[in-house]
Parts: C-alpha cells; sequence; structure tokens
C-alpha cells in the first residue's frame, strides 16, 4: 500500500521521510544492590558519557527498574543497554564501565541480561564480565558454577562482588530518530518530553541523549579538515534564509530530535509510533507543527523507518 503524500494527525503534519538506522551490537546488563537506589547509582554512572558512538564509544541508557523477583539473586535491579558498532568495540566498554562504575559501587553485583534461549535478537557472541574483573580479587576470587552458569566473587571491603562470568551480546539498531518541528522552545519540549515518556514505557530501546532528547542534531562530513559531523543546517531556525538547505518555514522557531537504539528493527519501529502518537496528540494547537525524520538518502544504513507507514492508523490522523 502506498503512503499518502501528505499526512496530518492534529493538525501537526507528518513528513513523508524516513529515519535511516544502522547495524550496533548490543547488550542487556542487569545491575542488583541492596536498595534500589544503589542499583540506580551505579546505572546512572555506568551509562554516564555514552550519548553517541561518534565521540563516546558506546551509547547507553537505562531501560527500566526491576523488581526483586525479576532479578538473578532477588534484590531489587536496574536493566541498562549499551550499543556499540562493533563486538571488540562493546567488550571494551562493558569493561571499563563495569569495573570502574559498578565494581566501585556499594552492595552491587551485575548479571547478563540477554537471554540466549528466549532472545528475538540474533545472539552476537559473549563479552567479558566477572571473567575479567574477577583478576581485581588478587588470587582470592572464587569461581562458582550455578547449572551451566559461572559465577565469580570477588572480596571487597563491604562483603563480596558477585558478578556472572560472561554477557550475551546481540546484532542490534542504532539510529532511529525523529525531529520535533514546533513554534518555539516550548512548545519543542513539550512534543519530545511527551515522546520521550511514551518510548520508555516500551522494553529493549533507550533514547541515549540527556533526558532522551538531542538539540544538536548533525549531518556526515563537514568543511572543516578532520571532522567526521557537523550541524545539521537543515533544521536549524538561525539559519532559515542564510542555508541553502533549509528545511523550515518562518513559523518554525525550535527544533528537537530524539535518537533511538533497540535490540531489534521492531522494537525501535514500535519506540517511534508510540513518540509520533504522543506528540502529534498534542497537535498543532500546542504548537507541534510537523514530525520529520533524519536520513541520507538511504546510504548510511539498512534499516529506514517511514514515518507515513509509521503513523498509519494512529488516531486523528488523516490524509
Amino acid at each position: 500500500m502506498n503512503a499518502p503524500a501528505t499526512l496530518e494527525i492534529n493538525g501537526t503534519a507528518i513528513d513523508a521521510t524516513f529515519a535511516e538506522a544502522f547495524p550496533m551490537k548490543a547488550t542487556r546488563l542487569v545491575i542488583t544492590a541492596h536498595t534500589p537506589a544503589w542499583a540506580m547509582n551505579a546505572a546512572n554512572s555506568l551509562t554516564g558519557f555514552a550519548t553517541s558512538v561518534i565521540g563516546c564509544g558506546c551509547e547507553a541508557g537505562v531501560e527500566r527498574t526491576l523488581a526483586p523477583d525479576e532479578t538473578p539473586d532477588g534484590r531489587a535491579g536496574v536493566s541498562v543497554l549499551l550499543f556499540a558498532v562493533s563486538s571488540k568495540e562493546l567488550a571494551k566498554q562493558i569493561g571499563r564501565r563495569v569495573g570502574q562504575c559498578v565494581l566501585t559501587c556499594p552492595t552491587t553485583a551485575v548479571f547478563g541480561g540477554i537471554d540466549p534461549a528466549t532472545s528475538r535478537a540474533p545472539l552476537s557472541d559473549r563479552a567479558a564480565l566477572g571473567s575479567d574483573l574477577r583478576f581485581f580479587g588478587d588470587g582470592w576470587q572464587i569461581s562458582k558454577m550455578i547449572g551451566a552458569t559461572r559465577y565469580w566473587r570477588v572480596p571487597v571491603m563491604d562483603g563480596e562482588f558477585v558478578c556472572e562470568d560472561t554477557a550475551a551480546t546481540v546484532k542490534a539498531v542504532g539510529g532511529g530518530n525523529l525531529l520535533f518541528l514546533a513554534r518555539d522552545t516550548e512548545a519543542a519540549l513539550g512534543a519530545a518530553e511527551a515522546a520521550v515518556a511514551a518510548m520508555r514505557r516500551l522494553p529493549n530501546v533507550i533514547m541515549p541523549f540527556p533526558g532522551g532528547i538531542v538539540r544538536s542534531g548533525s549531518k556526515v562530513g563537514s568543511r572543516y579538515k578532520g571532522a567526521s559531523a557537523s550541524t545539521n543546517d537543515a533544521f536549524c531556525p538561525s539559519l532559515i534564509g542564510l542555508s541553502a538547505r533549509s528545511e523550515l518555514g518562518a513559523d518554525v522557531g525550535c527544533v528537537l530530535e530524539i535518537v533511538i537504539d533497540g535490540l531489534t528493527d521492531a522494537d525501535v519501529g514500535a519506540a517511534m509510533t508510540a513518540g509520533i502518537a504522543a506528540a502529534s496528540g498534542l497537535g498543532r494547537a500546542a504548537g507541534v507543527l510537523r514530525i520529520s525524520a533524519g536520513n541520507y538518502g538511504g546510504k548510511l544504513g539498512p534499516y529506514h523507518f517511514h514515518l507515513h507507514e509509521l503513523a498509519a492508523g494512529l488516531d486523528g490522523s488523516r490524509a
């Protein structure tokens, strides 16, 4: 079925375009602790400085909090997702971040969160957890097998740090995105915040930028040597009438973006649909003028999320 040339929901125009995403490698880690607050302290530290693989090495975020009956050791926990461009880089980021941010955090333990038996995402490899961190025990560490899984008990000053030997990694999808074109900053923030809140209710996805939102949307390349990315001038309101690439009308005063990483393309698509529904639910009356997406003409990645297909059937939509 061909998508209509124009689509509106509550007066908000949905652009006839697509978000372009690319393959990544990912894992889920489950962090537990004596209290929910300490589990979250470790999770927030581990996922810090992890907004973009361009400069951070990985993209990471808190997926959700976990009740004691959802964790391997029966304590309160937090699940985090980490994404990188290769298995090697993902393994490096896991080792560094768990070693510096979870091992160091009072009362914590960490486990792999991908179940190979039930994962919908294709398995990729296994990354080291306790198999490397055990050396911190300086010979006092103890290995224990429970079923087919190996765990390590490393003595630390508040007792023992328990860590699963390895964590399964999967083939994943990064770079799904939505652009919210609004009348002013307040309207753009309202749309983007509503979209992030809706997306966070779904499993298997993260929005890695601060609060889930990015204002410095980028394009590939730059006029300056050595810079791999630069400002997306097509969506900068201050460049209306100056940049030949501008895609904005004079009524647009602010543009904000959400980037979505997911364990599968279906997860990314579901999150984008939820985001479109939440933002367009506010409608043009709230200053949400258009919803668009960023792509590179299909040349960057094999996953193309067409906005009209995602929005088809949402309440209030009309061609």
